[in-house]
């Protein structure tokens, strides 16, 4: 019997583009991708009105051997259920075979961060334009910069964080994060120095001026009356750009990322890195499981007896 795919590809895409009022990039899509996916079968020597579910979990087979991302193969199954839902309805076929095959799982994208040598730049430079031109603005940034990378704090908690976090005396805050939950998070002493230089100077400035004290830690003029995560996200950039670090991959997310990252790459427990994040649940902090991955590899190549032994012989 004479194979049709290609007439019932063509009566497809003109039901798409007529019933359907698919645009016309829309369109090649389908039929690219399509044309692809019949031109597999044929040479498997299966037709398309005949070919069964393993026929097509082959060709998705080869198709991911190939490294194509999952989002492209999600996208040709698409059109593959969509041309056969049509060959069910225009009675070409008596049954979908597509309907028992598994979308593809779309791997969890990893967490940009920032090695510790750009961290390293980024307070550097903040600690270094603090000393060379005190200004508010410059110590606000040096203080910004430490709590976060101390704490691993969201954006949105460091801005908003109290002015009465200067009264205490101690080595820890008190953060209050997402559904109003409070964790307490440690602060590393460059941390404690920097917030109390910046604190003194706003409280100064503030007096110097007659004004009110601000029930804020970094106040503005903003609606909410502190500064506003876009503003430091910003200043973070032109910080990134003067200490050499690529701006493009600088964010104060990524500041986050990058301390849970350092602490896992140095022995942190997940669950104790999940506390300090406020993540309610541990899958989520599991983002981060690549960098145990490499230290669990790292640790087995080099100290591992057998590897040691290995090593000796090289």
């Amino acid at each position: 019997m004479m194979d049709l795919s290609s007439a019932h590809l063509e009566s497809f895409l003109e039901m798409m583009s007529v019933e359907r009022g698919a645009a016309v990039n829309t369109l090649s899509s389908y039929q690219r991708d399509l044309e692809d996916i019949l031109s597999f079968l044929k040479a498997r020597g299966v037709k398309a009105t005949e070919a069964e579910p393993d026929d097509f979990r082959a060709y998705f087979a080869d198709f991911a051997a190939q490294s194509f991302k999952a989002s492209s193969q999600a996208r040709r199954l698409s059109a593959l259920r969509q041309f056969y839902k049509f060959l069910y309805a225009e009675g070409i076929r008596t049954d979908d075979p597509t309907g028992v095959l598994d979308a593809p799982k779309k791997g969890r994208p990893l967490p940009k961060t920032m090695s510790v040598d750009d961290v390293t730049r980024l307070i550097t430079q903040a600690e270094a334009e603090a000393v060379a031109e005190p200004r508010l603005e410059r110590l606000r940034m040096a203080a910004l910069i430490e709590l976060l990378y101390a704490t691993g704090m969201r954006v949105s908690e460091l801005v908003s964080l109290p002015a009465s976090v200067l009264a205490r005396d101690g080595r820890f805050l008190i953060v209050r994060g997402k559904g109003n939950k409070e964790r307490m998070v440690p602060l590393s002493r460059s941390a404690i120095a920097a917030m109390q230089r910046y604190g003194a100077r706003m409280q100064a400035e503030t007096a110097a001026k007659g004004g009110e004290d601000s029930p804020w830690l970094f106040p503005s003029s903003s609606e909410s009356g502190y500064l506003p995560r876009q503003v430091f996200a910003r200043d973070l950039k032109g910080l990134a750009g003067r200490a050499g670090v690529r701006v493009a991959s600088i964010s104060p997310h990524v500041l986050r990322h990058a301390f849970a990252s350092h602490l896992l790459a140095n022995g942190a427990d997940l669950r104790a890195v999940q506390e300090l994040l406020g993540h309610s649940d541990i899958s989520t902090t599991q983002i981060y499981t690549h960098v145990l991955e490499e230290r669990l590899h790292d640790l087995v190549q080099n100290h591992h007896p057998l590897a040691k032994q290995a090593k000796k012989q090289d």
